[in-house]
């Protein structure tokens, strides 16, 4: 690859939002507690006024409260709140689930609180049968069962409470996770025992699960409450999961100088289109142009020279010897970077080009599309990518890749973080957040994007996007994590003009400028 004059790098410490497991949770819990310092049940108080507060700014107090309380602190959580709310006269009944015998310290505590309040008229403590109370449409539901700690599917009679609740017409707010949802991994819960909250009151911070596309159905709305969880304590703990926001993109941007020339800003190599599929390259190669890029070409079938020439003047059109498919490599000494895949389809000689052009390639190369789909194809050539490769799947292209279909998107994310680290590999995995799986094991989530990306060419443009991203002269890292993030932001502006139901790839890309105008501002 030929030497270029790199831009200048502005480097600074960031803090991205980090997404801790249960046991992390539980963790800074304790820091907050051990430094703060507050008593537990103090901290609890607390979470209960942020939950309280949250409930008394939607609903009035004519408003009848039913507060379902399991036996650990997820419990005494949901007692506080029945108690905060009936000192401002809301009509609050509580059910306490102490089936075993045994509450957990603070949820006693709380207990105890809501026994010796005059406010409360209506508190039962379930030790054996339950008689269910009506649950009306006007009645709010306060689930405060099991919280982020819980690590196995409810059965018995919490199974049959939580469907009973289910089954209700009232509106049900969880507090922290609806009862029944495990923080990280559901792939073997029973989603029938698990409640269908309307809305989600977490505390601090998202829970990974709540990033799955099949647990929505229980999530409902979701809002995260500030309970002044400790700041010191979150940096410390290490997180193997975290989500960029804008504030944490801006310091990874690189800045041109004003005497640069395009010589300067890189040369990127698309790769991309069959007879019939000439957008996917327009697409590609359009988005890569538009993201600060000094040179784009674009290599296509001969059949696609003259719409290519028309629709994208800027790049420079390379022809295959083939009039139909990609069939011929090319040399990659004066590129930056390529990308390979767009709308090639999988004709056998496409195949081997695709897989020669990789060994051959002398730049950092973006995996999309139908090079994943050869490579699914011919799982053996997995083990010739190169080191630092990118690949962007979508689900089902990752599960071709994989080998075997995935049970739901934690199992896909591991399969891919195992993957990412066995292959030395960047994998995207595309979705409302896209999860980049890294070599170290480490994974990023993207905070931007929506539902009207979900479009035919969508992809493409991510491709072209971190293409050109990477010929500029950004990290591999840093090329994926800012151009997951300006395509989803781009989509984002382009949704709020537009509306999500007219969206297209070639709208995302149209709004890529504002995108980058909005982060350099």
């Amino acid at each position: 690859m030929r030497k270029r004059q790199r831009v200048r790098w502005i480097f600074c410490i960031f803090a991205v939002m980090k997404i801790f497991t249960s046991a992390q949770i539980h963790e800074l819990d304790q820091y907050t507690i051990e430094h703060e310092p507050i008593r537990s049940v103090d901290l609890m108080e607390r979470a209960a006024k942020a939950i309280t507060r949250a409930i008394t700014e939607r609903w009035s107090v004519q408003t009848p409260v039913v507060v379902f309380a399991g036996p650990g602190n997820n419990g005494g959580d949901a007692l506080a709140v029945a108690r905060m709310l009936a000192d401002q006269n809301y009509k609050v009944s509580a059910y306490l689930f102490n089936i075993g015998g045994k509450l957990s310290e603070d949820c006693t505590v709380n207990r105890q609180r809501v026994m010796e309040s005059r406010k409360v008229k209506d508190f039962i403590e379930v030790k054996e049968e339950f008689d269910p109370p009506q649950l009306e449409a006007q009645t709010l539901v306060v689930d405060g069962l099991f919280g982020s700690g819980l690590n196995k599917p409810l059965n018995g009679g919490f199974a049959s409470l939580v469907k009973y609740i289910n089954q209700s017409p009232s509106f049900i707010v969880s507090i922290d996770i609806p009862s029944g949802l495990m923080t990280e991994d559901n792939t073997y819960n029973v989603r029938a025992n698990i409640i269908r909250a309307d809305l989600t009151l977490t505390l601090q911070q998202k829970k990974l699960c709540f990033l799955f596309p099949e647990n929505q159905q229980f999530i409902g709305e979701l809002r995260i409450l500030d309970i002044r969880l400790s700041e010191e304590g979150t940096k410390k703990i290490e997180a193997q999961y975290t989500m960029v926001e804008e504030n944490d993109i801006r310091p990874r941007l690189l800045h041109r100088s004003d005497f640069v020339h395009k010589g300067d800003m890189g040369h990127a190599l698309i790769i991309a289109g069959s007879y019939g599929m000439a957008g996917a390259s327009i697409l590609a190669t359009r988005a890569c142009l538009k993201c600060g890029v000094g040179k784009v070409t674009a290599h296509t079938p001969r059949r696609n020279n003259d719409i290519m020439q028309i629709s994208v003047p800027e790049a420079i059109v390379s022809i295959d010897r083939d009039e139909l498919y990609f069939n011929e490599t090319v040399d990659t000494e004066d590129m930056d970077a390529v990308c390979i895949g767009p709308g090639l389809r999988q004709q056998e000689n496409t195949a081997i080009a695709v897989i020669s052009q990789v060994r051959r390639s002398q730049c950092p190369v973006v995996l999309d599309a139908d090079a994943l789909n050869v490579l699914a194809n011919h799982r053996a050539w997995l083990q010739q990518l190169p080191k630092n490769v990118i690949m962007t799947p979508h689900p089902k292209e990752f599960d071709l890749l994989n080998g075997s279909s995935c049970a739901d998107s934690y199992e896909r994310l591991s399969k891919a973080r195992n993957m990412a680290e066995h292959l030395n590999a960047f994998i995207i995995l595309k979705g409302h957040y896209s999860a980049l799986c890294m070599p170290n094991g480490h994974v990023v989530f993207n905070s931007t994007g929506n539902s009207g990306m979900a479009t035919a060419g969508s992809g493409d443009v991510l491709s072209g996007i971190i293409t050109a991203l990477l010929a500029r002269g950004y990290k591999h890292a840093d090329a994926c994590i800012v151009g997951m993030y300006l395509h989803g932001l781009a989509g984002d502006l382009a949704a709020k003009e537009l509306g999500k139901e007219s969206l297209t790839a070639s709208d995302i890309i149209n709004h890529l400028p504002q995108a980058f105008k909005r982060l350099e501002d």
